[in-house]
């Protein structure tokens, strides 16, 4: 019983190194960027992240004329 035990915890650490081996090799302590702004097809067509999104149209309807006579409604608080 221990013995497989010690066996299946090998398995298991030596899975575990194989996973994260180009973390502790290349020397690199980040992951990979999986943001959206990090992809350059999302770029080319414009897309970013939802926060980057509405900070973007924050400002644009913040320089509109007359925005200050807008309401500008948040669904958090």
């Amino acid at each position: 019983m221990l013995k497989l035990l010690l066996i299946t915890l090998g398995i298991v650490a030596f899975a575990v190194l194989l996973l994260s081996a180009k973390l502790i090799f290349k020397g690199d302590s980040r992951g990979p960027m999986t943001h959206i702004g990090a992809s350059k097809a999302m770029r080319e067509r414009g897309i970013h992240c939802v926060e980057s999104m509405d900070a973007i149209e924050r400002h644009q309807l913040a320089h509109r004329p007359h925005a200050k006579e807008r309401k500008v409604e948040t669904s958090y608080k």
